[in-house]
């Protein structure tokens, strides 16, 4: 009976900011102007214009996900080694970022990139040419690789200084030098982060619209900057909630698909 109780507001919270506005976008995605129920929502969502914003989406958050992961696992595994005497502070500064608000970090960035900002000025003082960055594919992809980067090292750092040394200590024992110990048994044992890491990146990195929007200067478009401007500014909320239905449907399938991974992974390490 306690534990109901206690659970109550947590269940009206789910019901009143994630049920409900999931409703009303299936409502929407799923009829016209007038009310009347109709495919013709998402059927316009999969023309060619929309689906190559969908793949350019997919494609720089797979892109952000990787680069992330190269430098979060490693990153992650130096500051959760037990000889590593200044992993605290260091680790505070990868957190700090987090603690400022989204659009300051990412107008921050803006300031490096420009073609009057700190990197093209630093160019001209040593007497190279300066570049065009900013309105660029690149800015796009630095811009949420910087914001989505300790998403990545916060899940594997956790999952790495939670590894039992007795195992790691065992394989030692049996004669595993330091490299058939990392692939074989921190690697497998780190998996859960890695997993966890990769839903935190991927997840925002194909919904955002902030970054495309500021670092791309309007000329790198993504599914995030089509669904704002069909509720803000063409107010076709119809089809606004159908694309937001289909990136809904694509979240939840890389979803299943990971955690399906994270399953047979985790089936094979003990069977191991």
């Amino acid at each position: 009976m306690k534990r109901s109780f206690f659970s109550g507001p947590y269940a009206l919270w789910m019901v009143l900011f994630t049920i409900f506005p999931l409703i009303f976008v299936a409502f929407y995605a799923l009829t016209d102007k007038n009310g009347a129920f109709t495919f013709a929502n998402l059927a316009q969502g999969f023309e060619n214009d929309y689906m190559k914003v969908l793949w350019r989406s997919i494609r720089l958050a797979l892109e952000c996900t990787a680069i992330c992961l190269l430098l979060g696992y490693p990153c992650a595994y130096i500051l959760a080694g037990k000889d590593f005497s200044r992993h605290k502070s260091l680790f505070v500064l990868i957190l700090l970022p987090m603690w400022m608000n989204f659009l300051l970090r990412t107008y921050a960035t803006m300031t490096l990139l420009e073609d009057t900002g700190v990197i093209n000025s630093l160019l001209e003082k040593l007497g190279m040419q300066p570049k065009k960055l900013i309105g660029t594919r690149g800015a796009v992809l630095f811009g949420m690789v910087y914001n989505y980067l300790p998403f990545m090292v916060l899940p594997i750092h956790t999952s790495v200084k939670k590894m039992d040394e007795r195992v790691i200590e065992a394989a030692q024992d049996l004669g595993a030098n330091p490299v058939r110990v990392f692939f074989r048994v921190k690697l497998p044992l780190s998996v859960p982060g890695i997993i966890s890491g990769i839903s935190m990146v991927f997840m925002p990195s194909v919904t955002t619209f902030a970054i495309s929007r500021l670092l791309g200067s309007g000329m790198i478009h993504m599914l995030g900057d089509t669904i704002e401007n069909q509720f803000m500014t063409l107010n076709n909320w119809q089809f606004g909630s159908a694309l937001s239905l289909v990136m809904m449907a694509l979240i939840l399938l890389s979803m299943g698909l990971l955690n399906r991974i994270d399953i047979n992974k985790s089936e094979r390490t003990n069977n191991w």
